[in-house]
């Protein structure tokens, strides 16, 4: 009996460190896969910044451009007193903030219509909406975040531009306003999707110790929930800052493509984005000075995208540090 009961506790025992074992494999599996995961993410990542650098420096290192000197190509490329950006044309000049200007404006325009509707939707979503009301409300929001660039790049050209227009017939068709609103309406589902999950994850302890000094619901959000939950906010604004900077089918089609030095919204002019998709349609050879500039053109957008991105980061930072 004694020695029927310790071969059971053996088999036991066995089945148990099989099962183990067969758990830490598939534990080990799964951590190899994502490992793998992230350290393709990085490469991949290196690998474009390779691409942008390398041909960005083709670019000024163009033999066409040998007899200016590289030197005074990036005094043109960081040109701020008299920027002219034409490299399409004859008499050529690099003065990216032609570019830069137009990508500014129709950016902050964008966060103008996107970031305070945004966080009014989130703030109604996590704190007054009912739980019936959100669940279908949300998934709209998520669903306006699916629809194509392009889809509201011909309803900037086809409804806003015509309202715009409404006002004063003078203004043209493509211009940077309408393009703005429209970037604005399509970052809104990224701010308050991502807003309103930072005011849900704020502990339901701090709106009872608010309740019970007396406050109301809008004083509870405004001042204890919106204040516990700023970096997710911050976060969200982040990312919509990012994508309004990198849109590109929007401003192609609404914003117009000429590379004009104006801050005035009413006016259309080309993005860096846009001067990106002008010259890649086809009509420029691959490998000339027009098709490289592209590359400088990029590398600007990343650096200025990774500089918004650092921002944010150091904001969130110190606002978890804060609350």
């Amino acid at each position: 009996m004694t020695d029927s009961t310790e071969l059971l506790l053996s088999s036991t025992s066995s089945q148990s460190k099989s099962k183990r074992q067969a758990r830490e494999f598939r534990e080990n599996i799964i951590q190899a896969l994502l490992v793998v995961a992230a350290i393709s993410s990085v490469f991949i990542t290196l690998g474009i910044m390779e691409v942008l650098v390398g041909q960005s420096w083709k670019f000024f290192t163009n033999p066409e451009l040998k007899e200016v000197g590289v030197e005074n190509i990036f005094a043109d490329f960081f040109n701020l007193k008299n920027p002219q950006w034409t490299v399409l044309f004859e008499e050529k000049h690099f003065g990216i903030m032609t570019l830069l200007s137009s990508t500014f404006l129709t950016s902050f325009i964008a966060l103008m219509v996107a970031v305070p509707i945004g966080t009014i939707v989130a703030i109604y979503l996590s704190e007054f909406a009912l739980a019936s009301v959100r669940e279908w409300l949300k998934p709209i929001l998520e669903l306006l975040a699916g629809v194509p660039s392009v889809v509201f790049g011909y309803f900037a050209l086809n409804v806003i531009s015509p309202f715009v227009r409404s006002f004063n017939q003078d203004i043209p068709g493509f211009n940077r306003l309408s393009a703005g609103i429209v970037i604005g309406i399509a970052v809104i589902p990224i701010i308050s999707s991502i807003a309103e999950d930072a005011m849900r994850a704020v502990p339901n302890q701090m709106r009872e110790g608010s309740y019970a000094l007396g406050s109301t619901r809008i004083a509870t959000a405004i001042s204890v929930v919106f204040p516990a939950a700023f970096s997710g906010i911050i976060a969200s604004y982040i990312l919509g800052v990012s994508r309004a900077v990198g849109e590109t089918m929007i401003v192609a089609v609404a914003g117009g493509l000429q590379p004009l030095y104006s801050w005035n919204p009413l006016e259309g002019a080309a993005t860096i984005s846009a001067y990106i998709v002008q010259v890649t349609l086809g009509d420029v050879p691959y490998g000339s000075l027009e098709y490289e500039s592209i590359f400088a053109a990029g590398l600007t957008l990343a650096f200025l995208t990774l500089s918004l991105n650092l921002i944010g980061f150091f904001l969130i930072k110190r606002f978890k540090e804060t609350y």
